[in-house]
């Protein structure tokens, strides 16, 4: 069975990130998509538009000197516009480790996508983390 399109689409995303591939994430990611992170810290809060959005992926990079790790774990799509990636994300940081599952609920128009909204399983340890 092929893989929904949708998902084909989020899962060249979360290549495209694990190898640090902006360029690629950039043609993937409508020009006014918002990207919106949860917390209550220095890394979150809602990042309008794509160069906004890749500019916070690239100081997840630098934050944590290229130790950030998104392993994904699934794919669900709805056939509706909408793919949900699960996954687990490692980082170090400060002398601090974060181990965490959530995931990156996409909507989809076209071949763009044009909103990321990301859960986490523990906000708490992701605001201490990220702090």
């Amino acid at each position: 069975m092929a893989e929904h399109p949708h998902a084909a689409l989020v899962r060249k995303g979360f290549e495209a990130f694990s190898r640090g591939d902006m360029d690629t994430l950039r043609g993937l990611i409508a020009g006014d998509a918002t990207h919106h992170v949860p917390g209550d810290h220095p890394l979150s809060g809602d990042f309008k538009g794509v160069d906004s959005i890749i500019e916070m992926y690239e100081r997840l990079g630098a934050e944590t000197n290229g130790t950030m790790r998104a392993e994904l774990i699934g794919i669900g799509v709805d056939g509706r516009g909408h793919a949900v990636g699960m996954t687990r994300f490692t980082a170090e940081r400060n002398g601090k480790t974060l181990d965490d599952t959530g995931c990156i609920i996409f909507r989809i128009v076209g071949d763009k996508v044009t909103d990321l909204d990301e859960c986490v399983e523990d906000i708490d340890k992701n605001n201490e983390f990220w702090s």
